[in-house]
């Protein structure tokens, strides 16, 4: 069961982003692209110092209320107090407190119990950093990757409607890059969807394992609860489970040192990389695709394809999904050897990578399915260049059937075997060094050995027979695999996202 997003439980998400915009900031100092081009402000929220202090706060009070129903000396005014001031935070203060103690935890502790005279001094009782740090990061990342999710659905949602759209449209099919059979262009496109499919399926597997670290103290021993609760492990225990609880999780890690362990990172961030892998798949058909004049992805009225060629209508979308998802499957190797290298029971040498590489694995997987959502929902498919590629190709695909046809009506299937390799290399040799059309078809309506009308020629030529079970296969998996997932998610579909560079 995916866990509910904090998100939807804080202040309207939008309302909340501050200074996500960047476009207007000092242009002598670096941004980051995530920030000013490719990123949703959405994503970017969640990734932002208020998002990560806020959830801090709201996980002193988790701890605060938790500590007081199991009989501590805490009240419910104080809880109160912190509850009212989970918003108010000085970040003034907390920067200034920081530069003089060098310590990011205990500088908010103080500026926390600035705003909340009352309860300043339970505030973190018991608590070591990682109790805000580390469930902060799980938190995040939850809340982070049910965006990923509701995006990739939507994603999946608009290759279903494209498949079935162009389901019984023959098109070339290739191995090696050679034209092969036919396959449909609505079939093509469950390929690309079935991969996302599986995407999904990793990425609700890694929400719904999400644990918090829960309160388990310096070394992971739960030594200070064991000092405040008298060695009561009972309400040790049921202190992680309202704190899990109370911020939307049904457990706690079952052991743990200071930190979670750094492969839930590794697992995550190797979710994303998937995405990335099966848009990249995507966006690299689409760009031959577009090469070939087949598809093309959306094409605006003024946008200019190339500063130096006029004429050209660059796939720069698909471009950039290639682009961003090769960044993306590269930093899995970040949270990999942050994991394999932690020692004991932790250390600090994940702390500097982490923080980059989980939230700019988010950022990408985001930018990412933005641009996917943009190209999926508007691709522009050409009937004739499809139909005016198979029909070049076909004359040799059919040459079995015609083959056939004439072994029936009584011909030697070894000498028109070899008529038709003669015909076919003649054929191949005149496309191939001359630039000629492919007139393979004509030289056989020539031989009177085939024993076949130019009617009869035209019914075998019809590129339908030749593409399989191609429609039904779309039919079976959208209705079978895609519609359930789309219908038990329908409130969140119909997403759209506008490119605007």
């Amino acid at each position: 069961e995916i866990m509910p997003s904090l998100v939807g439980s804080e202040m309207c998400i939008r309302d909340r982003i501050k200074g996500v915009n960047t476009l207007m900031s000092n242009t002598n100092s670096y941004e980051s692209p995530f920030c000013t081009r490719y990123a949703s402000e959405e994503m970017q929220y969640i990734f932002s110092a208020d998002k990560k202090f806020t959830t801090w706060r709201r996980l002193w009070v988790a701890l605060a209320r938790a500590e007081m129903k199991l009989g501590l000396p805490v009240t419910e005014a104080q809880v109160k107090q912190l509850e009212e001031n989970i918003d108010n935070i000085d970040y003034d203060m907390a920067a200034a407190r920081e530069k003089e103690v060098r310590h990011d935890v205990m500088a908010h502790v103080y500026t926390y119990g600035q705003a909340c005279p009352d309860a300043k001094g339970i505030i973190h009782l018991g608590a070591t950093s990682c109790y805000v740090g580390d469930n902060t990061d799980v938190i995040i990342m939850r809340d982070a990757l049910q965006v990923i999710r509701r995006k990739l659905i939507n994603v999946i949602a608009q290759l279903s409607d494209f498949a079935m759209k162009y389901k019984d449209m023959p098109a070339l099919a290739y191995t090696h890059l050679q034209p092969a059979q036919l396959t449909t262009v609505g079939k093509r496109a469950t390929l690309w969807t079935n991969e996302l499919l599986m995407d999904l399926k990793e990425i609700e597997r890694r929400i719904s394992d999400l644990q918090l670290l829960g309160s388990k103290g310096t070394t992971g021993t739960q030594a200070s609860f064991m000092e405040l609760f008298e060695g009561d492990t009972d309400k040790i225990k049921q202190l992680e489970k309202m704190i899990a609880e109370e911020m939307g999780f049904e457990s706690c890690v079952p052991v743990s040192g200071q930190t979670y362990s750094r492969k839930v990172d590794s697992f995550v961030v190797n979710a994303l990389a998937g995405i990335a892998q099966s848009c990249s798949k995507f966006s690299n058909d689409m760009r031959i695709l577009q090469s070939f004049k087949e598809m093309e992805e959306p094409f605006e009225k003024s946008q200019i394809g190339s500063s130096a060629m006029a004429y050209k209508r660059n796939p720069m979308r698909s471009e950039r999904i290639t682009s961003l998802s090769r960044y993306l499957m590269v930093d899995v190797l970040n949270p990999a050897f942050t994991a394999g290298t932690q020692w004991f029971e932790r250390t600090l040498d994940d702390s500097a990578n982490k923080r980059i590489s989980v939230a700019e694995a988010f950022l990408a997987a985001d930018a990412i399915l933005n641009i996917m959502i943009n190209v999926t929902s508007g691709m522009v498919v050409y009937p004739k260049i499809v139909r005016k590629r198979v029909m070049a190709e076909l004359p040799f695909m059919a040459t079995e059937n015609i083959m056939m046809d004439a072994v029936k009506k009584g011909g030697d299937r070894q000498a028109l075997h070899e008529k038709i390799r003669q015909y076919s290399m003649e054929a191949g040799k005149k496309v191939k060094e001359e630039g000629l059309e492919n007139d393979l078809c004509e030289r056989i309506l020539a031989d009177p050995m085939f024993m076949i009308t130019k009617e009869e020629m035209d019914a075998i030529m019809a590129p339908e027979n030749f593409t399989g079970r191609s429609a039904q296969q779309v039919e079976e998996f959208v209705s079978e695999l895609v519609q359930p997932i789309l219908e038990a998610n329908k409130d969140i579909l119909n997403e759209t996202f506008e490119m605007k560079n």
